[in-house]
């Protein structure tokens, strides 16, 4: 694991982390705030228990946010785009479902926000790139929500552009994103925040700008006073550092009253009510650091200034804090620098006040594995503990582990479905949908490319290249009598669907695609045939559907298909073209096709002066006029 401030792109050099860490202190030393060493349990004592209802009106919700697609990239972490009308673009939002997710079908659960710290990417929340979040949180009852993207931003409303980004996060995130978790996603209006550096400053301004929204707000290293002296400068430099933005486009020049309306310091009052959390190291080296050649001094210079302001930041937050009477659970580590292994610790420590908060068991319910599932989860060891007792799906039984879930029914045995394919399996409804139960568990491939699990109805295949797909019906048929992965196609890359605007279905693999239709049947097509036939608009083109599988070789190795209404041909020396029937065709035919004089057409037909057509071909032409097809020479 790397420092956040280097966690993705190129590390930087040495004298550039010597600077950055230099900057970061001598910002930290015209703060001109004591800097403590000792460790401080708390600023108040807190007992963890569910605060209070908070006073003030209910929180008013509004959105037009509609989700665009839905990826499914496990049975219980799904990736949901979502289009905001206040950015004005898709924004990637990742859900980890909650324990009981499966075995409750019917229940509905609190929602943890997860937020990234400055340099986040748009691949993935550094949550779960970076620490176990995802297998920490499996055994939790709560639905945890890891919006991806936002670099810089601090998720905050920003007062213009700036890198091509109109970043509106506070709405996104406040009035935009709730209805959907709440109406699709079995999730409740509890909620808790928990950030890391930047994330953790924007979990305690949130917290305190939508009064009621959240129950609980976790700062971990999270820069607490903004406006204090030196630390507009200090933030404008490390935005500058991470992707190169303006912190006056984000809330104006520091004299701008933005500043101060999103300083958790300055809003320290509004958070009574709010269960706090709140932890930094004091930049020296701790047990997950590396150490320098000088004592006490890690080689995560950057991380090491940056936790310095954490601190100092911290400490004056938890000061105010305590001298309001409200209550937080602060914890000053006596090492440790701005990294995620420091992250990953405060998370699991955290948890049972955000449990208690959000009205959640801490402990997971007792359970264990038996019989026949529990022979399948005790061969899989890699599935970890379970997480549910066993129970009824579609006829068959369940149980969920750690990592993937076991199904019986007496037919089929007992099978595990995990990973990619699970989360396939999930989206397409899993036992009660078109597939039906796993009649084996996954199976590697003989290329040793991929991984595969077969079902009652079908099958799901698994490439680091090309994701997991789901084929079934007459197109595994074709795949099957093709050779499978090992056959012209390659492994699926898309799922099967209805053709547009004519009666069929296709479904595309890293070679090609096979196609259906009622009327022309099940048939492949592939490579530069394939690319021509898309020029020429797919089934919805002149040719219609395809009648034939790729045939050949044929003359100089060349292939072609058949299809509705005509040809498509290609030979290495002439590349893909399509033959029409009709006088053109039959005139070429009449001399043998390619094997004939003529050889390989090296044209569409294409209109001529005068009217009529004409196509080439490697050894002359064929003209039409009048009804009249002429072979020249």
């Amino acid at each position: 694991m790397r420092t956040e401030l280097v966690r993705f792109g190129r590390t930087p050099s040495a004298g550039t982390r010597a600077r950055r860490a230099a900057a970061a202190l001598t910002v930290a030393s015209a703060l001109m705030i004591p800097f403590a060493t000792t460790t401080v349990a708390s600023a108040a004592p807190v007992a963890l228990t569910a605060p209070a209802a908070l006073a003030g009106p209910a929180y008013t919700q509004t959105s037009g946010a509609t989700v665009t697609s839905v990826d499914w990239l496990s049975d219980r972490r799904v990736a949901l785009w979502i289009q905001s009308p206040s950015m004005g673009t898709p924004i990637q939002v990742q859900l980890l479902l909650a324990r009981d997710w499966n075995i409750n079908p019917q229940a509905t659960f609190p929602q943890v926000y997860m937020l990234d710290g400055l340099r986040a990417t748009d691949q993935e929340n550094g949550w779960t790139a970076e620490t176990d979040a995802e297998s920490y949180f499996a055994d939790k009852n709560v639905n945890v929500v890891l919006p991806i993207g936002g670099q810089s931003s601090f998720y905050s409303d920003w007062v213009d552009q700036d890198n091509g980004k109109n970043y509106q996060w506070e709405t996104f995130l406040t009035e935009e994103l709730p209805p959907i978790l709440e109406r699709d996603w079995r999730s409740t209006d509890s909620r808790g925040v928990v950030g890391l550096s930047m994330g953790g400053t924007s979990a305690m301004f949130l917290a305190a700008r939508n009064p009621g929204f959240f129950k609980f707000a976790g700062s971990l290293s999270g820069i607490l006073s903004t406006t204090s002296l030196g630390m507009p400068q200090a933030i404008q430099y490390a935005m500058t550092d991470a992707g190169g933005f303006s912190s006056s486009a984000m809330w104006g020049p520091p004299s701008n009253s933005l500043w101060a309306q999103h300083d958790p310091y300055v809003l320290a009052d509004k958070l009574e009510g709010v269960s706090l959390y709140i932890s930094s190291g004091n930049g020296s080296a701790g047990p997950y650091d590396q150490p320098s050649p000088i004592p006490g001094v890690s080689t995560n210079y950057a991380g090491m200034g940056l936790e310095i302001l954490s601190r100092l930041t911290s400490q004056t937050f938890a000061t105010k804090l305590n001298q309001l009477g409200i209550p937080a659970q602060v914890n000053y580590r006596p090492s440790g620098t701005h990294s995620w292994p420091y992250w990953q610790f405060e998370l699991h420590q955290l948890w049972p006040q955000l449990a208690t908060a959000l009205g959640v068991e801490v402990d997971k319910p007792a359970c264990s594995a038996a019989g026949l599932i529990g022979n399948a989860s005790g061969a899989n060891s890699w599935l970890g503990p379970c997480l549910t007792a066993e129970y009824n799906v579609a006829g068959g039984r369940a149980q969920d582990f750690t990592f993937g879930r076991v199904f019986f029914t007496p037919d089929t045995g007992a099978q595990v479905v995990a990973g990619a394919i699970g989360g396939i399996y999930q989206g397409n409804r899993g036992p009660e949908g078109a597939l039906g139960f796993p009649t084996t568990g996954e199976i590697g491939t003989p290329d040793g490319r991929g991984r595969f699990n077969a079902f009652q109805n079908g099958m799901v295949y698994f490439t680091p290249q090309t994701g997991a797909h789901v084929v079934k019906g007459a197109v595994l048929d074709e795949w099957a009598a093709q050779g499978y992965e090992g056959g012209p196609l390659g492994y699926p890359v898309l799922d099967e669907v209805e053709t547009p605007n004519k009666p069929g279905s296709v479904q595309g693999f890293e070679i090609g695609a096979i196609y259906t239709s009622p009327d022309a049947g099940v048939h492949s097509v592939q490579g530069m045939i394939l690319g021509k036939y898309g020029e020429l608009g797919w089934e919805s083109g002149p040719l219609g559907f395809p009648k034939s599988n790729e045939i050949g070789p044929i003359r100089d190795g060349g292939r072609f298909n058949q299809f509705e209404t005509g040809n498509i041909y290609w030979s290495p020396l002439s590349g893909a073209w399509s033959t029409p029937y009709g006088p053109i065709f039959d005139a070429w035919g009449s001399v043998g096709y390619e094997g004939g004089r003529l050889g390989y057409p090296t044209s569409d037909q294409f209109d001529i002066d005068g009217g009529g057509k004409q196509q080439n071909f490697q050894f002359g032409i064929i003209t039409l006029k009048d009804g009249v097809a002429t072979i020249a020479p």
